[in-house]
This record gives C-alpha cells, structure tokens and sequence, in this order.
C-alpha cells in the first residue's frame, strides 16, 4: 500500500465560502415565508358576515340612534326630598347596601353632616364611593339637593329644604326692599 494519497477537488454545487452562506440563509428563509403562506391560506376561508345570524339586529345595531332629547315642563312643581328619596334614593339608603348611609343612622350621618350641606349636595351630584352621579338624571339639581337635606335631617342634621331656583330669585329682591 502505498502512502501516497489521492486527493480528489471537492466537486459540489457550492464552491466558494459566498454561496455556502447564501445557501444557508435561503434555507431558513425560504420555509419561513412557505409557512406564513399556508398559515394566511388556511385562516383565509370564507367567514360568516356580521350580522349574518340575526341580519335584522345587526342592522338595527348599525342604524341606533346615537343620543335623544327629552322634553321636561321646566315650570313642572319640584318633587320634596322625601318623594325624591323615595323614588331614587331609598334603594341604597333605605338598607344600606354598598356602605351607603342608612336613613336615620345618626353615627352613619355624623361625620357626613359635619362636611356642610353643599359637600353632601356635591356629593350626591358627582357621586361618591359605589354611588353613581345623580346629576343630569331623572331629577334636577334641586330635587337632589332637597333628598340630601331629607336624608341628613333624618339623621341629626339641621339643613332647610332648598327653595326652588325660580322662588329663590324672587324671593332675594323682595327680602331687600
């Protein structure tokens, strides 16, 4: 045997350090683009619209109204605190779900009286705690404050009723003549 070796040249496809490197990119690159086109191809399958189930609803849906208008008597009498607690406030109040006061709880009432009347009125108007805004609702302002002075009253304080917003401004001129 001899010592005397063959060596034969390598006769690949790829013959230099270049096209070993593009061979090895386009070999990852190339199955990756084939998988995000089979991936948009099988989620690419006809779907059922919106609406396609109940088309009536859907269209109702589309179509809403985006707000309304709602005509009041602006001369209307207004509702007293007790007719305002009763019919917006006494849900909450009346049993004292979600920590709110009950009505006629002195040591629940104390430290809310002891704000002033116009905090207490804020905050029935802007809401407070689990208690939702009352303003801009079924009642005005007024009604609203009046509840709270019901409700304070009842438990301990000494705030009047406020007067209408129409009274009270013929009311000022004649208390200064």
């Amino acid at each position: 045997m001899s010592d005397n070796h063959h060596e034969e040249a390598h006769t690949g496809p790829i013959k230099t350090p270049k096209q070993m490197l593009l061979a090895g990119f386009f070999s990852f690159v190339i199955p990756i683009f084939a998988i995000i086109g089979l991936v948009l191809y099988v989620t690419s399958a006809d779907k059922p619209a919106a609406g396609a189930a109940n088309p009536e609803k859907a269209i109702a849906e589309r179509i809403q109204k985006v707000g309304m208008v709602e005509v009041r008597d602006a001369n209307r009498p207004l509702k007293s605190g007790e007719d305002v607690f009763k019919a917006q406030c006494s849900a909450c109040h009346a049993s004292g779900a979600a920590g709110a006061p009950k009505l006629g709880d002195a040591a629940a009432w104390g430290p809310r009286i002891k704000t002033g009347f116009e905090a207490l009125v804020q905050s029935a108007l802007k809401g407070k705690g689990a208690m939702a805004p009352q303003g801009g609702g079924d009642f005005n302002d007024t009604e609203i404050a009046r509840a709270a002075a019901y409700m304070a009253n009842a438990g301990g304080g000494k705030f009047e009723e406020p007067a209408a917003p129409a009274a009270a401004d013929a009311a000022a001129p004649a208390a200064s003549r």
